[in-house]
């Protein structure tokens, strides 16, 4: 079953740093058969307060290669990189 990792930034702590981060996150994603959907871009809030800042979409085959990711070796080796970086993260299985 199709698994979305649904992301915002929030506050970047260090723009440096985060940069370093950006550009090495997709390349733990597709170890783990993920990618992203969606990167940035313009956004419309239909209903309710949330107003993302930086939305992200990512997309792997099964919610269980999602959380292999998320608690890779790759990818926490890159995680220091986004310290005091505010990220909200959330896993949405679907079909």
């Amino acid at each position: 079953m199709t698994a979305l990792l649904i992301g915002n930034v929030g506050a970047i702590g260090d723009e440096q740093r985060m940069a370093e981060y950006r550009a090495k996150v997709l390349h733990t994603l597709e170890l783990y058969g993920g990618g992203f959907m969606i990167r940035g871009g313009e956004f419309e809030a239909l209903e309710g307060d949330w107003i993302p800042t930086h939305l992200s979409v990512m997309v792997f085959p099964t919610a269980n290669l999602a959380r292999r990711w998320y608690t890779s070796p790759e990818y926490r080796a890159i995680v220091p990189l986004r310290e005091g970086t505010h990220m909200d993260l959330i896993l949405v299985e679907g079909e």
